[in-house]
């Protein structure tokens, strides 16, 4: 019979050591991981989505405000507001302003986005902005992630589809998962070789629907700004799908400020700024690129001028108006930019009750959304207003504004 095997003090030293050596790995790997820079408080109770009210205010006052610095329009998600500033994004209490739910990182955020009843973050690390972390709206828990090689800044954003990810050399089109369903532009490490059609180019402007991507780009070779059409979701990702791409031959298509202002599954429309010796203008192509129709505008868009989806309208905020833009067509119906002597539109509308919410220097006008006719004047008293423009959403009876890197809530008194 085998005498029975015995630990050795050698034995004993070595199961120490590797102890130790695991407990070391586990250590390093948690100082050098996400979590540790993560803090993540979700919501004890849910705040259920308030009900529409039926009818605007006549009356409005500031409620609250906070920072929000890092997001590029007043967001809402159910029945949350949602700000976003140095690191943390934060489900509000659209009355209160109280947090029910917060997300933080050590990382600088790049864009902020809702859609889907969630919320996509995007943080900045050494391979740009390229961290985006997916959060439940109702409680700020995390559902999913996913990191790419990114440009160092990006603009998100949404069609009710599809995310959008646009940097100054490359874009992405994510899924409601974040699953990316494109990669166009200039690739860092390419799954597939030579399947970019262009990579010197710098994309100036870029927007979606469920059936289309139109990106305005401007490329070492060509004379002027290039449009193309793609397939937002094709069979490869890594292998972008052109419908269409030419170089512009309208007057202002080599101009500066040029940008695509919308997109439908049958047409594109795009913003030439003016020459000098022609108008600006809004150019209306068909999904091959073929050019339909031009309209000219009074005045070139502002550098802060924003394009809204309300409705059945895409709403052109210019800098100093507002054009309604039917949202198959894309034919401007109706400019609205009040009458003589009245305040200017300073943002973007939102709905409310049936009626469009205009941002004016004093208030609020009410307009029908289908003709843009005035109904209405809510007065509001901004405080720390310096003129900047606003963006509006609406959550039940409660009107958010960002502006100056602050959201601020009205309601009533």
């Amino acid at each position: 019979m085998l005498a029975p095997e015995r630990r050795t003090r050698a034995d004993i030293v070595i199961a120490a050591a590797i102890a130790a050596l695991v407990a070391i790995a586990a250590v390093v790997v948690w100082w050098t991981s996400a979590a540790r820079g993560t803090e993540s408080v979700t919501a004890e109770e849910i705040l259920s989505a308030p009900p529409t009210p039926d009818r605007v205010p006549t009356d409005v006052r500031e409620l609250w405000h906070a920072g929000d610095a890092a997001a590029q329009r007043a967001l809402v998600v159910g029945g949350v507001a949602v700000t976003a500033a140095d690191g943390a994004v934060t489900g509000r209490d659209p009355r209160t302003g109280e947090q029910v739910w917060k997300y933080q990182r050590d990382l600088p955020l790049c864009a902020v986005e809702t859609q889907f009843g969630t919320v996509i973050a995007t943080y900045r690390d050494d391979r740009g902005c390229s961290q985006t972390t997916q959060l439940y709206g109702d409680t700020g828990a995390r559902q999913t992630a996913r990191s790419s090689y990114m440009d160092d800044s990006v603009r998100l954003s949404v069609d009710g589809t599809y995310v959008l990810a646009l940097g100054p050399n490359r874009l992405e089109m994510w899924r409601s998962d974040l699953v990316r369903t494109l990669e166009y532009g200039k690739v860092d490490a390419p799954v597939n070789p030579n399947t970019q059609q262009r990579t010197d180019c710098r994309l100036l402007s870029a927007t979606s629907s469920s059936s289309r991507l139109a990106v305005l780009e401007r490329c070492a070779k060509d004379s002027a700004n290039r449009l193309t059409l793609l397939n937002p979701a094709p069979k490869d990702g890594t292998v972008p799908e052109e419908y269409s791409s030419h170089v512009l031959t309208e007057p202002g298509g080599a101009v500066d400020g040029a940008r695509v202002l919308a997109v439908s599954d049958s047409r594109v429309a795009v913003y030439l700024p003016g020459t000098g010796s022609t108008a600006p203008q809004f150019a209306i192509f068909d999904i091959s690129g073929n050019p339909i129709a031009t309209y000219p505008i009074a005045a070139n868009l502002s550098d802060q001028a924003t394009v809204t989806r309300v409705g059945s309208v895409f709403a052109v905020f210019t800098g100093k108006d507002l054009i309604a833009l039917n949202a198959t067509t894309l034919v401007p119906t109706w400019v609205y930019d009040g009458a003589t002597g009245s305040p200017g539109v300073v943002g973007n509308p939102a709905l409310m009750a049936g009626q469009l919410l205009v941002p004016v220097t004093d208030g609020y006008a009410t307009l029908t959304p289908d003709s843009g006719t005035p109904i209405s004047r809510i007065p509001v008293q901004r405080s720390d207003y310096h003129g900047e423009p606003i963006s509006v959403a609406v959550v039940g009876p409660t009107i958010l504004e960002q502006r100056g890197g602050e959201l601020y809530a009205l309601g009533a008194p």
